[in-house]
């Protein structure tokens, strides 16, 4: 029998059980969210004008526990784009700080972007109407200014062309990327990042040959 913590002519009051029977709650309430940001990947991406009361349906949720945690699509499109800065931080991470020529760089980079950008494709298609330009803004510069010091080092060594200005190279180079992932928004591509990153390197001025077993070697570290 469970024994209380208090006998002076109170009640008595269970304490332990209470402080145990919060916890499924919060836990609850943290699957409950994400189960719901998980689900709206998927939705929003096939229709990016979908309602939340579709979205809560879909995330097996009712609709008061959907809004208890997004109160409008404004609110749940700021948890996606926030997920999405955290998840492009962290990828800019892998490999910053590691001594390798730039071309092998410039495939980790790509390599280790690309997963980030197949999950938040859906993100694309709400960029400008949505989240507006300065927050996409915001959330690519930690890519930006490490695609761009990548493609510095590369023209320095003479591994990449210099036609173009490192920046414009660079913010050239992240267009295709967001072209590609497009493509793989209306299923014209399926990729798993290694042809973007042969690509990537071509475009940058590394011989097709070499972008190949460039990129070939990378993931096969990565493995």
């Amino acid at each position: 029998m469970e024994k209380s913590v208090l006998h002076s002519g109170c009640s008595e009051v269970p304490f332990v059980s209470q402080t145990v029977g919060r916890v499924p709650q919060r836990s609850n309430a943290r699957s409950n969210r994400a189960r719901i940001l998980a689900t709206a990947r998927l939705e929003l991406g096939r229709n990016p004008d979908v309602t939340l009361e579709e979205l809560a349906r879909a995330s097996g949720v009712v609709r008061r526990t959907l809004f208890g945690h997004f109160p409008g699509r404004a609110a749940l499109l700021d948890a996606l784009a926030e997920e999405a800065a955290e998840a492009l931080q962290a990828a800019v991470t892998v490999g910053a700080g590691v001594t390798e020529p730039a071309d092998r760089a410039l495939a980790h980079f790509s390599l280790a972007l690309w997963p980030v950008g197949d999950r938040y494709r859906m993100l694309l298609a709400l960029a400008r109407r949505d989240l507006g330009t300065e927050r996409v803004a915001a959330i690519l510069e930690p890519a930006r200014i490490r695609a761009t010091a990548i493609v510095e080092q590369g023209q320095r060594d003479g591994v990449f062309h210099s036609q173009l200005p490192a920046a414009v190279l660079s913010a050239g180079l992240e267009a295709m990327t967001v072209a590609l992932l497009e493509e793989v928004n209306t299923g014209a591509l399926e990729d798993d990042g290694t042809r973007v990153a042969v690509t990537t390197l071509i475009a940058a001025g590394v011989p097709e040959k070499r972008a190949r077993i460039v990129v070939d070697e990378v993931a096969a570290a990565e493995v």
